[in-house]
């Protein structure tokens, strides 16, 4: 919603001309949900009916050789002599076959929307359009335009050629959005680009008059620039893409004209849900406070139930006595990893000495076998 109840009128030199009250539809409120919806769905009404050939896949003589031959009884192609003959035709999992589920160009490509509905959007772009904040998120440079929304001396529907409407551009401020769209200019990604719309560009100002006088030749050259009557504002120009916020240009005539096209007498202007959308200012308002019931206190926390297998502390309040058996075990654990130095080194004095009582028996047992046989020079009994 604008701030200001006046918009000023600017000339064609860029100063300011006059006052003109604001329009009634520019304080409807903004609904970029239904702006989306209907967008989305208007945008499906200029699509052109697209098929595969009904043909295609299917110009070949092909029939099932059915069973017993231990093959699939996918349509195979006839005769022979060559690689052809006897692949499988038809099926979308055939080489050369038609796709799955061919398109018909009898599929539901229009789309009804309710009339109240693209009312109420249009209605929701044209408040969208006098938020600078909201034109600026869509990325328009407007850094340089002395007012938003920005109206001009109804001279300008009078504009014949395209310097002229640079000139009235650069007075107002208006043309480095129009630069933004010619330095924009791109070559279309994808099989477009060779489809008669080979580059893409950002959007520019809209601008709207009510009478053309010439304006339409004036502007129509300018890359990025679009023109509009006020009185058939459309929601593919208004909110591109489906987002709200668009630059508009408008002549003093249109945006006079939008007082007799919405409000009384015309179209109905819609209502907002709601005329304080501050919901933390209503929530805390003292006549709210006042009936609601007080704030509930927290209630108590409860400690986290803890394993009596792992925690030492829960297991000493259910039993007291394997608490002491655990904590004695890991005295006695620590103590024999404290000790376990000395333990090793005795382990370690018991296998020297024996082996050092294994070298005295080897050392003994080969001095007596030096010793030589007893009965070396025979056995006899005196």
């Amino acid at each position: 919603m604008a701030a200001r109840p006046l918009l000023s009128v600017y000339s064609l030199s860029g100063s300011k001309d006059g006052e003109v009250p604001l329009p009634a539809v520019m304080t409807a409120p903004l609904r970029p949900d239904l702006v989306q919806f209907v967008h989305t769905n208007m945008n499906k009404n200029n699509r052109q009916a697209y098929a595969v050939s009904i043909t295609a896949g299917k110009n070949v003589s092909a029939s099932s050789w059915g069973t017993g031959r231990a093959v699939a009884r996918i349509p195979r192609v006839g005769g022979g002599g060559t690689s052809r003959s006897g692949q499988g035709a038809f099926g979308n999992m055939c080489r050369g076959g038609r796709m799955f589920a061919p398109t018909k160009t009898w599929r539901k490509w229009h789309r009804k929307i309710n009339s109240t509905q693209k009312r109420y959007a249009v209605a929701s772009a044209i408040a969208a359009t006098a938020v600078p904040s909201l034109v600026m998120a869509r990325g328009h440079r407007i850094d340089d335009v002395p007012e938003v929304p920005l109206v001009l001396d109804n001279a300008v529907e009078s504009a014949t050629k395209t310097a002229a409407a640079k000139d009235i551009l650069n007075a107002v401020g208006a043309y480095s959005d129009v630069k933004k769209s010619a330095d924009s200019k791109k070559i279309r990604a994808g099989k477009g680009k060779a489809r008669n719309r080979r580059y893409v560009m950002r959007r520019g100002p809209l601008v709207i008059y009510s009478n053309n006088d010439g304006i339409d030749r004036a502007f129509r050259n300018l890359p990025g620039v679009e023109l509009c009557c006020v009185d058939r504002l459309n929601l593919l120009q208004l909110a591109p893409g489906g987002h709200m916020g668009r630059f508009c240009i408008w002549s003093q005539a249109a945006i006079e004209a939008l007082d007799t096209i919405y409000g009384e007498g015309g179209k109905a202007i819609p209502n907002a849900a709601m005329t304080n959308a501050d919901l933390a200012r209503i929530i805390n308002s003292d006549e709210v406070q006042s009936v609601v019931n007080p704030a509930k206190r927290i209630g108590k926390t409860y400690l986290r139930k803890k394993n009596a297998i792992n925690s030492l502390k829960a297991m000493e309040k259910l039993d007291p006595y394997k608490a002491a058996a655990r904590k004695a075990e890991t005295r006695a654990q620590e103590s024999r990893a404290e000790n376990k130095a000395a333990i090793l080194a005795a382990k370690r004095a018991k296998k020297v000495n024996a082996r050092q009582y294994k070298a005295q028996g080897k050392a003994f047992y080969e001095q007596a076998s030096k010793q030589g046989d007893v009965c070396e020079d025979g056995f006899t009994i005196e």
